[in-house]
C-alpha cells in the first residue's frame, strides 16, 4: 500500500498568459467559395470514432490524423464555441443549423484546410495568438489564441473528454459534464459522515514550467500513442496560450486568460494521485465490511454504535479536501503521504504552513469558496422553535375560523336557494292546469335536494360533538326502554322504536369516533417521542456537514464594488449611470443571480438572499434615481421594486429577480455554476461612437454589424487595488487579467444581454476583435 492518501486541496490555478504578437481584425470576406457539405459531430457519434483508434497495446494512437483533422470534429468544436455550455440555472441556446454555421465558419477559414495542417503537423500556433499589450506601463502583456486556435482547442479538449473522462476517479469534480462544484457540495453533505479530522493541501504560486509540462506530456503518452497529438498540446505551453499556474483564483471562473483545455489537463494531471487515493479507500471499505460481518455490529436492534474508520477524499480540479473518521495519527500519516507524493512524483511545491490538520467540530474550512464544518444533525434540521409553533397553532386556529365560515356561509346559500325553487315551482303549479307540466323538473329538484341532503348529513356526521349531544337526546330517559312498558304497548311499535335506536347507534353513537380519535393521537404522541429519541441518539453518535456561505466576504465585496456605503447601506454606482436603464438592470440582475446560482445549496442561504434582494436592488434603484435627478421613492414608483423596463414592444421585462422569487429560492440541484468574479469585477460602459459596418460582433461566429462599441472597465484597475494584496482585496476572489481594462468590444444587441447577465464570459468571445480607443 502506497502512501495513505486522502485529500488536495483549496489551490487555484491560474492562466498566466504573456503576449506575442497583435493580431488585427479583418473584415469578414463575402465572396468566399461555397463550402463542402460537412455536418458536425454529436457526442455520441465522436466517442466510436475515438474509441476506433483504440489498438492492442492499450493506446489510442492515430488521434490527430484520423480524429483531430476531421471537418466534421473542427466543426462540432466551433458549434460548441458558437453555443457554449449556459450556466445550469439558464435554459440552454439553440445551436445553429449546421449549414449557417458552415458558411458563417467558410468566410473565416477553410476547416478542410485546418484539417490538412494538423494531419500533416503544419499548423502554426503561434501565427494564431493574439497578443493583448497591458493598460499601464508596468502591467504583463497577455496572449490570447485566436478564433481558429480555440476551434483547435476545443477540438483536443472534445478528443481528451472521450478518451479520459471514464477513467477519472469517482471524485474527481471539474472539468466534466455533470461533474462540478455542487455536485462535490452534495457529496460532502450526504455521505460525508462523523468526520473526526480534515485538512486541505495548498499549493505555493507557480507556474507548470518546462519540466512540469513534460510529465504532463508523459503521462498522456501513457494512453495515447501520437506524437502529433502531443506535439500540439506541448507547443500551446510554449506559445504560453495556454498556461497553468497553481495558487491563485482562476480555474473555472470563465476569465479569458483561462484555457477549456486546462481542466482536463489538470485532472489528467493528477489521475495518478486519483488512483492511489482510491486504492487506499477501497482497502478500507475492505477491511470494515469484514469487522462488521464477523461481529454482527450491524444489527438495528443492538445498542453498539460502531463507528467506522473511513477516508473521503474530494477534488475539484486543484482544489483538494481530505476527510477522516479514524484517529489524528491516521490522518498525519495521510497529510505527510499525500505532500510526499505530490513533490516527489508530481515535482509540485506545497504550501506545508497552510497544509494543515484541523478539527471540523472546532474549526471551519474553506473549500470551492464556501466554508464548511462538523456539526449535529440538530443544527441542519432543528426543532420547531415555540415561537413557530405558536404561529402554527394560529394559522391551524384561523384556517379553522375560516372554514366555519365557509360552512355558515354555504350553508346560507342553500336555504337562499332553496327557497327561491320552492318558490319557482309553487309559482308553476299556480300557472298549470293541476300538477301536469310543460317541462317536467322534478327530477332535476330531487337531484339537488338529494345532493343537498348528503353533504349537510356528511358535515354533520363529521362534527363528533354534534353526534354525541343528539345521541344523548335520542338515547337517554326514554320510558320505551322499561320492560313494563314495553310489554304494555303494541308490538309494531315496539319494534319500531328498537328499529329506530339501532339506526341512532349505528349513525350517531360517538365511541368508534372518539375511540379512533384517541388512537390517533396515541399514535402521533408515539411518533413524536420516536421521533425526539431518534434526534437524541444521531446527536449523540452522528456528525454532518454544514455548508455556509463566506457571509463576511460577501459583505465585504459588497461594499468594495460600491454597492454599499462605510454604513453598509445602498449606494449608487455613479460609473453605470452612462447605460442605459435596461443595462444598468441587467448588469445588478447578473452579479444577483450568479451569487443566488453559486450559495444556493448553502445553510444560511437567506443571508445570501437578504444582500441580493435588499443591497442590490436599492443600489440599483438608487443608481437610476441618481441617473434621471430624481429621489428614490420616484424611481420605486417608475420601476417598482422588481425593476421593471419596457423593451422595444412596450412589453414589461423584469431581468432582476423578484422578491417573490427570491424569497421562494432554495437548492435547485445545479452541476457546476460559475462564482460571481468574472461579472463583479467587469464593468462595461457603452461609448458614444457609430460604428461602421466593418466591424462584426465579438461573439464567435456571429456575423451581425449592428454593433455598438463598449469599454471594459475593470475593478482592480478603478480601485487601483493590487488583486494579490490580502488586505485590500477579497480573498478567494479572482480577476480578469489587467490588459483588458479599457479595451472596447463591438457586441450585438443579443450578446450584450448574455455578458451583462452572465451567460456568456470574456472567454467565450473572440478575442481577434477586440478595439483600442485610440483606434476608434
Amino acid at each position: 500500500m502506497h502512501s495513505s492518501f486522502r485529500r488536495i486541496a483549496s489551490s487555484d490555478v491560474r492562466l498566466s498568459l504573456t503576449p506575442r504578437r497583435r493580431a488585427t481584425r479583418r473584415p469578414i470576406s463575402t465572396s468566399s467559395p461555397p463550402p463542402d457539405p460537412v455536418e458536425p459531430l454529436t457526442r455520441p457519434q465522436l466517442k466510436p470514432l475515438v474509441l476506433g483508434r483504440y489498438a492492442k497495446n492499450g493506446k489510442f494512437s492515430g488521434l490527430a490524423r484520423h480524429v483531430l483533422s476531421s471537418p466534421s470534429v473542427l466543426l462540432a468544436a466551433c458549434r460548441n464555441l458558437a453555443a457554449p455550455s449556459p450556466p445550469d440555472a439558464a435554459p440552454p441556446p439553440p445551436p445553429p443549423p449546421s449549414s449557417a454555421l458552415l458558411e458563417s465558419v467558410s468566410r473565416r477559414f477553410s476547416l478542410s484546410e485546418m484539417g490538412r495542417e494538423i494531419a500533416e503537423g503544419r499548423f502554426d500556433v503561434a501565427a494564431c495568438c493574439v497578443a493583448m499589450a497591458p493598460s499601464r506601463k508596468k502591467g504583463e502583456p497577455l496572449l490570447l489564441p485566436g478564433l481558429k486556435l480555440k476551434v483547435l482547442i476545443e477540438a483536443l479538449r472534445m478528443v481528451l473528454e472521450v478518451v479520459y473522462d471514464e477513467r477519472f476517479a469517482t471524485f474527481a469534480y471539474g472539468g466534466r459534464v455533470g461533474v462540478g462544484r455542487h455536485t462535490a457540495v452534495r457529496y460532502l453533505k450526504a455521505s460525508v459522515q462523523n468526520p473526526s479530522w480534515w485538512f486541505t493541501v495548498t499549493f505555493d504560486r507557480q507556474k507548470f514550467d518546462c519540466a512540469r509540462v513534460s510529465k504532463l506530456c508523459k503521462v498522456i503518452e501513457e494512453k495515447i500513442d501520437d506524437s502529433l497529438f502531443v506535439d500540439l498540446i506541448r507547443r500551446l505551453f510554449e506559445c504560453q496560450v495556454v498556461s497553468i499556474e497553481l495558487g491563485g483564483c482562476y480555474l473555472g471562473r470563465g476569465f479569458p486568460q483561462e484555457s477549456g483545455l486546462c481542466a482536463i489537463l489538470i485532472n489528467i494531471y493528477f489521475n495518478g494521485l486519483d488512483k492511489e487515493i482510491q486504492d487506499l479507500r477501497l482497502q478500507m471499505n475492505k477491511e470494515n465490511l469484514k469487522f462488521e460481518s464477523n461481529e454482527n455490529v450491524s444489527d438495528s436492534t443492538s445498542n453498539v454504535f460502531y463507528k467506522p474508520v473511513k477516508v473521503y477524499a474530494v477534488r475539484y480540479l486543484d482544489e483538494m479536501l481530505f476527510i477522516t473518521s479514524g484517529s489524528k495519527i491516521l490522518t498525519l500519516d495521510l497529510k505527510n503521504n499525500i505532500v510526499k507524493y505530490i513533490e516527489e512524483k508530481l515535482e509540485l511545491k506545497v504550501d506545508r504552513v497552510r497544509t494543515a490538520i484541523h478539527s471540523p467540530t472546532m474549526e471551519k474550512i474553506e473549500f470551492l469558496g464556501m466554508e464548511l464544518q462538523a456539526v449535529l444533525p440538530s443544527v441542519l434540521h432543528p426543532p420547531m422553535s415555540e415561537k413557530a409553533m405558536r404561529a402554527r397553532k394560529k394559522y391551524l386556529r384561523q384556517k379553522e375560523v375560516k372554514a366555519l365560515e365557509m360552512r355558515n356561509a354555504r350553508e346560507r346559500n342553500r336555504k337562499k336557494l332553496g327557497l327561491k325553487i320552492l318558490s319557482h315551482v309553487f309559482k308553476k303549479l299556480k300557472c298549470t292546469n293541476g300538477f301536469k307540466f310543460d317541462i317536467q323538473i322534478e327530477n332535476e329538484v330531487n337531484e339537488i335536494f338529494r345532493t343537498w341532503a348528503d353533504e349537510v348529513v356528511q358535515d354533520f356526521l363529521g362534527s363528533l360533538e354534534e353526534r354525541y349531544n343528539w345521541h344523548r337526546v335520542l338515547s337517554a330517559g326514554n320510558f320505551l326502554s322499561l320492560q313494563r312498558i314495553r310489554d304494555q304497548l303494541p308490538q309494531e311499535l315496539v319494534f319500531a322504536y328498537d328499529k329506530f335506536q339501532k339506526e341512532v347507534d349505528k349513525h350517531l353513537s360517538p365511541v368508534k369516533a372518539m375511540k379512533a380519535l384517541k388512537e390517533e393521537e396515541r399514535r402521533e404522541e408515539e411518533e413524536k417521542e420516536q421521533k425526539y429519541a431518534e434526534m437524541t441518539v444521531h446527536d449523540l453518535t452522528r456528525l454532518c456537514i454544514r455548508v455556509d456561505a463566506p457571509i463576511g466576504l460577501v459583505r465585504k465585496a459588497v461594499k468594495m464594488a460600491g454597492f454599499t456605503n462605510n454604513m453598509g447601506r445602498p449606494r449608487p454606482i455613479k460609473l453605470l449611470i452612462a447605460l442605459d436603464d435596461a443595462d444598468i438592470i441587467k448588469w445588478y440582475a447578473g452579479v444577483g443571480k450568479r451569487w443566488l446560482d453559486y450559495f444556493c445549496c448553502c445553510h444560511n442561504f437567506k443571508m445570501v438572499k437578504t444582500v441580493v434582494t435588499y443591497h442590490l436592488r436599492f443600489s440599483c434603484i438608487l443608481t437610476l434615481a441618481e441617473k434621471h435627478e430624481s429621489t428614490k421613492l420616484e424611481a420605486i414608483r417608475h420601476y417598482s421594486k422588481d425593476l421593471k423596463v419596457l423593451d422595444a414592444c412596450e412589453n414589461e421585462m423584469f431581468y432582476f429577480p423578484t422578491e417573490k422569487e427570491v424569497k421562494m429560492m432554495g437548492d435547485r440541484n445545479l452541476s457546476d455554476p460559475k462564482p460571481v468574479d468574472g461579472v463583479l469585477t467587469l464593468a462595461l460602459i457603452r461609448l458614444a461612437f457609430d460604428c461602421k459596418p466593418l466591424h462584426s460582433c465579438i461573439a464567435h461566429f456571429c456575423d451581425r454589424t449592428d454593433v455598438v462599441f463598449y469599454r471594459i472597465r475593470l475593478l482592480q484597475n478603478r480601485l487601483n487595488v493590487n488583486p494579490l494584496n490580502e488586505e485590500k482585496w477579497i480573498s478567494g476572489l479572482g480577476v480578469i487579467h489587467e490588459s483588458l481594462n479599457r479595451k472596447c468590444l463591438p457586441v450585438c444587441p443579443v450578446h450584450i444581454d448574455d455578458l451583462y447577465m452572465g451567460k456568456i464570459t470574456l472567454q467565450n468571445i473572440d478575442v481577434g476583435s477586440f478595439v483600442d480607443v485610440d483606434d476608434l
